[in-house]
């Protein structure tokens, strides 16, 4: 994408239900070049006026245990009822070339070519969290489209992953049969915030080991203090095939529980508040960290003093004073804010 789109046709291209737009929308808004930033500002000023919503599911797991086919599966499961399904698909990127697979289509070949599905798959590009840099946006978009429900599927496990909780309305963990060692290498913190626990490849000669593991998990996660708020039982553990589908339903059913709970009881409208604000923080912390490096005076002392910490003959808090003084100018940081 060279020249930027025009904002408002784009806007209502998405809105008509434009795939293709859709694509070339996500793709503007990932961009980090500064016109290509403004126009993504107008874009999403635009589409947010429409204000429509769908419901956001978080979705996580261990390597290896099948989140692209339970993806399919549920996806297929939700697009014969007639919804249509959004999936926002973070790979993982290369720390070196910052390259990604970005095949999540191919893992997910019928949802792919399903008319009511929709599959974006983005590098992480280093994000904290396993999300993509601008998938908050993404997930606007996908919303002013006229998408039912949108899944944010995220790289690995860990405590950092929690993040995605921030963007969607419920956050849903899949494992595989296992026990011990798995059940130790799960984060307490990720546990804290899983609503639905689903262990995954529940059939054949796994399906005793999964029954067990689901067990286990039950019991770990009686130690958890129950949220305020959801309804008895949750979080849930439940078993699920993605090659069988057996479960499938059952696990949505769950979801969809969950969710009416929460819109019924005010939650969801509180937690989208409390989303929308956390939002501005990270989007106000970008624009300065994106301003402050591209400061003349920044980048001029940069190097230097990045030399003095790595040799250790100036403290990394001290180099970062000198770096904020030089980004806040001749005013200095103690001057006082204006008035009215």
């Amino acid at each position: 994408m060279s020249r930027p789109p025009d904002p408002e046709a784009l806007a209502e291209a998405v809105l008509a239900g434009d795939r293709r737009a859709l694509a070339r929308a996500i793709t503007l808004v990932e961009s980090t070049r500064p016109d290509h930033r403004a126009a993504a500002a107008r874009l999403m000023q635009r589409v947010a006026r429409a204000g429509r919503t769908a419901l956001r599911i978080g979705l996580s797991g261990t390597p290896g245990v099948g989140k692209s086919s339970f993806i399919e599966a549920l996806g297929g499961h939700l697009t014969v009822q007639g919804l249509r399904v959004a999936v926002l698909a973070v790979d993982p990127s290369s720390e070196r070339s910052g390259g990604s697979i970005l095949g999540d289509k191919a893992r997910m070949p019928k949802l792919a070519r399903d008319p009511r599905a929709f599959i974006r798959p983005s590098p992480a590009g280093g994000s904290l969290g396993g999300v993509a840099r601008r998938t908050r946006e993404a997930v606007g978009l996908v919303e002013a489209a006229g998408f039912d429900l949108v899944l944010v599927e995220t790289v690995g496990v860990g405590q950092s992953e929690t993040m995605v909780a921030r963007m969607t309305d419920l956050f849903v963990l899949l494992l595989a049969p296992g026990g011990g060692d798995e059940l130790q290498g799960v984060k307490r913190g990720i546990m804290e915030i899983a609503d639905i626990v689903l262990i995954n490849k529940a059939d054949g000669d796994l399906r005793a080991a999964a029954q067990r593991t689901a067990a286990d998990y039950r019991a770990a996660l009686q130690l958890l203090r129950r949220r305020d708020g959801d309804p008895e039982g949750y979080p849930m553990v439940m078993t699920v095939s993605a090659l069988s589908g057996e479960g499938i339903a059952e696990a949505w059913a769950a979801m969809r529980r969950l969710a009416d709970w929460r819109r019924d009881a005010g939650i969801l409208t509180a937690r989208r508040r409390a989303q929308a604000a956390a939002a501005l923080e990270e989007a106000v912390a970008a624009l300065l960290n994106a301003r402050f490096h591209d400061h003349p005076a920044v980048r001029a002392a940069l190097p230097g003093l990045s030399a003095e910490v790595a040799e250790g003959r100036l403290a990394p808090e001290a180099a970062a004073e000198r770096l904020v003084a030089l980004f806040a100018g001749p005013a200095g940081l103690d001057a006082e804010p204006p008035r009215g």
